[in-house]
């Protein structure tokens, strides 16, 4: 059974830090596309960072240069680190997989309906 489980989320002041986590189960990370989403109240679920099986990786306009996704296939893990959050990062947080490697390239700019693999989501709260 595929099964993610996020961890990670919290309360945090505007310029904080956060490392959101994301483990996998049933399959291997190696094989799949990853993106991580996040959901604000009243807005459309939006990606903000991906991953590919082979590695690449990509990050939405609002979040390049102060988030990093990374993975660690030993751990079968995925990583969302965040640094200088501000409170327009308040979201839901969620990853999610899919095996077919294209996959990647419905994450930025894309509401992730093409991952087949969900987890149940991390709440990230940033305070002004």
């Amino acid at each position: 059974e595929v099964q993610l489980v996020e961890s990670g989320g919290g309360l945090v002041q505007a310029g904080g830090s956060l490392r959101l986590s994301c483990a996998a189960s049933g399959f291997s990370f190696d094989d799949y596309a990853i993106g991580w989403f996040r959901q604000a109240p009243g807005k459309e679920r939006e990606g903000v960072s991906c991953i590919s099986s082979d590695g690449n990786t990509s990050y939405a306009d609002s979040v390049k240069g102060r988030f990093t996704v990374s993975s660690d296939n030993a751990k079968n893990t995925v990583y969302l680190q965040m640094n200088n959050l501000k409170p327009e990062d308040t979201a839901v947080y969620y990853c999610a997989a899919d095996g077919v490697a294209l996959t990647y390239y419905y994450c930025l700019g894309h509401p992730g309906n093409e991952f087949d693999y969900w987890g149940q989501g991390t709440q990230v709260t940033v305070s002004s």
